[in-house]
């Protein structure tokens, strides 16, 4: 047996046993598609395990994370730190680098957290993105300073989820040349045979698509792997699908080509048959002849070299094109956001009424200014996000340098292939649409904050004030929903100031994705408002004797002005009123107990919140005494201003549940 099978057979052996330890996992993947990473990893692919944060590294995504343990003996075997035997042998334990699915930022190495199928893949795509547009900013000829590939492993469960398609159907219209989709097609899945489910010819599919295809008809098959890398590797015009027909759980002779491969550790006396089959030389779990640790080494020094030779020619560049240096720099690195803090040119606007999504536009033709590398876009509904970055172009075939990008009727993708874009490294990346598609997007918002990636989500059309378009197109529900992910920021804002302070925020966000949800209808400029809001509440309108506050009114968006106008009647009529803004409760929760305390005295007990969404969120504010003006149900279709008055967001209405508060 040569030295190559011989690793390729390490790659299963270990990966079946950390399952077998764990009593938890998928041996399918690994087994069979073990040749198909192998060859990749050992001959295709540009990585540094002694760097795995080198900027011109190919990234590697295992869409499949179901397949983790594949992913987990390849980084042990090239030697990338902390992946030791011992962290193989606690594969899915509490507090080590081995968990079930792969994480970004717990295990080196790894590059994107992958779970929910599809994701893996469709973040893939916002790499590619961001290497072709960064090519083309700072490529100059004899200096490709920006040139890899970005390389996806995929399953049938990945092409059966509908964001895959979204984000490979944007791939193909962009022409992502160097986007190589591995596809391990084995013709399984938990319940059995495809055939039940997907019959579809998906190499035909993906020529529609505008890819390459290739199709290896034996999955073991190293050579012809290989070739067809090298060839999706030599097609710029296209990205890439290579179809490898494999066998899941080969080598297993109990489980092979069968369901109960997918899903669940083979057995100790399937472990042994496999080791026979293989001719694999040790019974003894976790044992790999030291030839064999010895062959991948040599791979991973070779590899070293390759970065020694850019980090030459990177060199030289920055001699050559300082100004580009200077540039590179700039992208990659955080710019301190106290300089848009102490900007009087950013806080500058016009006392007129504006909607929160108008101002949202303004900012960012302000930021991209100061944020050379800051690249985006929309659902297509860029005209009406205001998303759009002027005189900036669009990334096209024709255009890598344009920084607006056409993500078209895709949310779900558009968010994925966004936290790709960041994960890439050099651009700050966002996308927009309106609000009540979050529920699209809310999966891929999740993982960005599993991830702790800051990325900045625009949506707009914030509620019933949509109107005219009716309960389909009107947010209830979904403030609550975003609002529960752990580690998002959501803000909603009532004027420019607090607008301003969100995006401030998103922009110098270090690990926490920002959600900013903004309005259609406009909205005045609310004396009070102030940078106080990057506590995300805040007094902005004090009660005429602060020493004996009668109520306090909460709200936020939109409805900050109605509980302005409330307290004013309600002072009008002898009674003391604080109106609280809370433009963004994550940030707020995070506070002081004595900040929190300041805002929102628990002497005062009558409360009232005011807001054009669910109810639930409120009550950690408002308490058992306290009352929520909100909605309760869906909403209708009719002019936004009918709506308002219909559903009780009325001055008149608030300040009667005040009352009832109060007496």
């Amino acid at each position: 047996m040569n030295i190559n099978q011989k690793a390729v057979d390490a790659l299963r052996i270990l990966s079946a046993d950390q399952i077998q330890k764990a009593n938890s996992g998928h041996p399918g993947l690994p087994l069979g598609a073990a040749p198909a990473a192998y060859e990749l990893w050992a001959n295709h692919m540009n990585h540094n395990p002694q760097n795995p944060n080198w900027s011109n590294r190919d990234r590697f995504i295992l869409s499949a994370g179901h397949g983790s343990a594949l992913l987990y003996s390849l980084l042990h075997m090239f030697g990338y730190e902390g992946l030791t035997i011992d962290e193989l042998k606690n594969f899915r334990q509490l507090d080590h680098l081995t968990p079930g699915h792969p994480e970004y930022g717990h295990t080196v190495g790894v590059e994107a957290t992958t779970g929910p199928l599809g994701a893996g893949v469709s973040t893939a795509v916002g790499m590619a993105i961001a290497e072709s547009h960064l090519a083309a900013k700072f490529n100059r000829d004899g200096y490709p300073v920006v040139d890899h590939y970005t390389f996806a492993m995929t399953g049938d469960g990945c092409l059966m989820e509908g964001i895959s398609y979204e984000a490979l159907s944007l791939a193909g219209t962009l022409k992502l040349g160097k986007l190589i989709v591995l596809y391990d097609s084995n013709d399984i899945t938990i319940e059995g045979n495809t055939e039940t489910a997907f019959k579809e010819d998906v190499a035909k599919r993906f020529e529609a698509f505008g890819f390459q295809v290739q199709i290896v008809e034996d999955g073991n098959d190293l050579k012809a792997i290989g070739e067809a890398i090298d060839a999706a590797k030599a097609d710029l015009e296209r990205p890439s699908i290579i179809i490898c027909r494999t066998q899941i759980g080969y080598g297993c002779p109990a489980k092979v080509g069968k369901a109960s491969a997918h899903g669940e550790p083979l057995g100790e006396e399937n472990i042994l048959e496999l080791r026979k089959f293989l001719g694999w030389e040790s019974n003894e779990a976790f044992e790999v002849p030291e030839e064999i640790y010895s062959h991948y080494d040599s791979i991973a020094k070779e590899n070293a070299i390759q970065e020694d030779k850019w980090n030459s020619m990177f060199e030289k560049y920055c001699t050559e094109y300082p100004e580009l240096k200077e540039q590179w720099d700039i992208y990659h690195s955080d710019i301190d956001v106290e300089n848009i803090i102490n900007s009087e040119e950013y806080w500058k606007h016009e006392s007129k009424a504006m909607a929160t999504r108008a101002v949202s536009g303004d900012l960012i033709n302000k930021l991209k200014e100061i944020y050379p590398n800051m690249i985006g876009g929309s659902a297509d509904l860029a005209p009406s996000n205001k998303s759009e970055m002027k005189n900036e172009g669009f990334f096209s075939p024709e255009n890598r340098l344009g920084r607006n990008i056409h993500f078209g009727v895709r949310e779900m993708a558009m968010t994925a292939i966004t936290n790709g874009i960041y994960l890439h490294g050099g651009l700050k990346p966002f996308c927009a649409t309106f609000f009540v598609f979050s529920d699209f997007m809310k999966p891929m918002i999740r993982l960005a904050a599993l991830m702790g990636l800051p990325v900045a989500y625009v949506l707009t059309h914030d509620s019933i004030g949509v109107g005219e378009d009716g309960p389909t197109h009107e947010p209830v529900e979904q403030l609550a929903m975003l609002r529960s992910i752990p580690n998002v920021n959501v803000f909603r804002p009532a004027d420019y100031t607090e607008t301003a302070v969100a995006w401030a925020s998103a922009m110098g966000s270090k690990s926490t994705p920002t959600a900013i949800v903004l309005t259609r209808q406009n909205l005045p400029q609310i004396e009070g408002s102030s940078k106080d809001a990057f506590k995300g509440a805040y007094v902005i309108s004090e009660a005429s004797n602060k020493d004996s506050i009668d109520l306090i009114l909460l709200a936020s968006g939109s409805e900050v002005e109605l509980a302005v106008n409330a307290k004013a009647v309600l002072e009008g009529e002898g009674k003391s009123v604080r109106v609280v803004s809370v433009p963004c409760m994550d940030i707020f929760d995070k506070q002081s107990k004595e900040y929190k305390e300041e805002v929102l005295p628990s002497n005062v007990r009558a409360r009232l919140a005011v807001e054009a969404g669910g109810t639930m969120p409120w009550f950690k504010y408002v308490g058992i005494d306290g009352d929520v003006v909100g909605m309760t149900s869906f909403g209708a279709s009719a002019p936004a201003s009918v709506l308002f008055k219909h559903f009780g967001f009325t001055t008149e209405n608030v300040v009667e549940r005040a009352k009832k508060l109060m007496f």
